[in-house]
């Protein structure tokens, strides 16, 4: 099951890491730090922004 991110939310949420935008990916359920190249969970409607918690990504 997919939940929708509030953009209210996504709008006041920056990556901890470089303090840059994020994205929202609907489909996996994670915002997308596309600097730091890091993928925040999303876990029960809940931002997890801990970079221990992200996983690298590839773009």
């Amino acid at each position: 099951m997919t939940t929708e991110l509030d953009p209210r939310l996504l709008s006041l949420l920056v990556c901890p890491v470089t303090k840059g935008p994020l994205t929202y990916d609907r489909e996996t359920q994670e915002l997308i730090s596309p600097r730091a190249k890091l993928a925040f969970p999303i876990r029960d409607g809940i931002p997890i922004m801990l970079p221990d918690e992200a996983r690298q990504i590839e773009n």
